[in-house]
C-alpha cells in the first residue's frame, strides 16, 4: 500500500526537517525543492527517501551547515569549487548557477566541485541549464562504491552517472540520466526498504552468481552495463569528476550509507553549453522536436508498443504526480512520521 503526498506538502516538510538541525532556512528551503522535485520526477531513491541518511549524518557532525563557498581557480570559462563539505545540493546548485552565468559570456563553461556531498539525482542540475535555451552535461562521482574494476573483485568504483538535458520547443527536453552500471544502488536500497526482489542482472555475488536478495547487497556488487564497456565509463568520469578535482576517487570514497561522519570529499562536475553559441536558440529546439518525430515515427520490432526518448517516462510521472501527489510507502512514510518525532517537527 501506499498514499500520495503534494509535492509542495513534501517539500515544507523537508525544510522544516533541514531547519530543525541547523541548516538555514533559506539554504532548507533550496534543498527541499530540489529534493521534492526528485520525486516528482520519480526518482524515488534519491528524494525524501534520502532524507533520514542526510539528517543522521547532519546530526553526526558529518556535513557544514554554515558553508563558505571557495573559488580555488577560476578562468573565464572554467571555475573549481571548494564546497566546504556543505550538503551536495547547495554546492552543485551554486556551481550550476556559477556555470551558466560564465557561459553566458564565453559560450561554454566547466565549472568542478570538490569537497561537496550526495546531491541527489544528476538530472536535477542537468536540466538547470536547459531550461535556460542551454546544454547541460553533470558527471560525479557516486557516494560509495558497489563496482569492481572489469574482471576484478575490489570494489573501487561507484555508480558515477552522467546526465545529459536538451531543450526542446512543443515536446519534453531530452534528458539522459544514467549510472554507469546496470541500477543505481538508491534502486537497490528502496527495494530493500519495499520488500522487493531485484531483478536477475542488477548485482552478482563474488562467486559471479546473480544476486536478488537486496538486504544481501553488502555481499555482492552492481554490474556496469555494457560489460566492460560500463567500467570504462566510470572509470573516466571518475576522474573527471573526482580526480581533476581533487576530490576522493578508488580507495579514497567514503560510503555514505554506513559512515556518518567521515568527510566524503565528493567530486561533481557541471557543463553548461550556450545553445546560442553555436545556433539560432528556437531553431535548435524545432530540430530537437523534429528529433522527436523521427524517432518517435520508426517502424518497431514485434512486441514493442512504443519507442521513447530519453526523459519521456520523466516527464510523464512529473505530469502525473504533480497533479495526483508523490506516492509513498508505507514503509517509508513510517520512517518520515519516527524522523518527525525525533526532529520535534509537525508530521507530514
Amino acid at each position: 500500500m501506499s498514499e500520495r503526498v503534494a509535492q509542495s506538502a513534501l517539500q515544507a516538510f523537508i525544510s522544516r526537517s533541514l531547519s530543525a538541525v541547523g541548516m538555514p532556512e533559506s539554504d532548507a528551503a533550496k534543498v527541499a525543492a530540489l529534493m521534492a522535485q526528485a520525486d516528482v520526477n520519480g526518482q524515488d531513491g534519491h528524494g525524501v527517501f534520502r532524507l533520514p541518511m542526510y539528517i543522521k549524518r547532519i546530526r553526526a557532525g558529518g556535513m557544514n551547515m554554515t558553508p563558505t563557498f571557495k573559488r580555488l581557480s577560476e578562468r573565464p570559462a572554467t571555475a573549481l569549487i571548494d564546497g566546504d563539505n556543505a550538503m551536495g545540493h547547495l554546492v552543485m546548485h551554486h556551481a550550476t548557477e556559477l556555470a551558466m552565468e560564465k557561459a553566458r559570456t564565453t559560450g561554454v563553461a566547466w565549472v568542478g566541485a570538490r569537497m561537496s556531498n550526495h546531491a541527489g539525482p544528476a538530472a536535477l542540475y542537468a536540466t538547470m541549464p536547459a531550461r535556460e535555451n542551454m546544454i547541460g552535461l553533470y558527471l560525479a562521482v557516486g557516494s560509495a562504491n558497489h563496482m569492481p574494476p572489469w574482471g576484478g573483485t575490489d570494489m573501487l568504483l561507484s555508480t558515477n552517472p552522467i546526465a545529459v538535458a536538451l531543450p526542446s520547443k512543443d515536446y519534453p527536453p531530452i534528458v539522459l540520466d544514467m549510472a554507469t552500471t546496470v541500477a543505481a544502488y538508491g534502486k537497490v536500497k528502496t527495494a530493500a526498504q519495499r520488500g522487493e526482489e531485484m531483478p536477475e542482472g542488477w548485482m552478482i555475488d563474488r562467486t559471479g552468481a546473480p544476486l536478488t536478495d537486496p538486504t544481501r547487497a553488502s555481499e555482492g556488487f552492481l554490474l556496469p552495463i555494457g560489460g566492460p564497456k560500463g567500467y570504462g565509463l566510470s572509470l573516466i568520469f571518475g576522474i573527471l569528476a573526482g580526480v581533476l578535482n581533487g576530490a576522493a576517487f578508488g580507495r579514497d570514497v567514503v560510503d555514505f550509507n554506513a559512515d556518518a561522519t567521515t568527510v566524503t570529499n565528493t567530486g561533481q562536475m557541471i557543463l553548461a553549453l550556450d545553445i546560442a553559441a553555436f545556433a539560432d536558440p528556437d531553431a535548435f529546439r524545432a530540430d530537437i522536436d523534429e528529433v522527436w518525430r523521427q524517432m518517435k515515427s520508426s517502424a518497431r520490432m514485434p512486441g514493442v508498443d512504443e519507442i521513447r526518448l530519453p526523459g519521456e517516462r520523466m516527464d510523464r510521472v512529473r505530469q502525473e504526480r504533480a497533479s495526483k501527489g508523490i506516492p509513498l510507502s508505507d514503509a517509508l512514510r513510517a520512517q518520515l512520521d519516527e524522523l518527525a518525532g525525533e526532529l520535534g517537527v509537525a508530521p507530514l
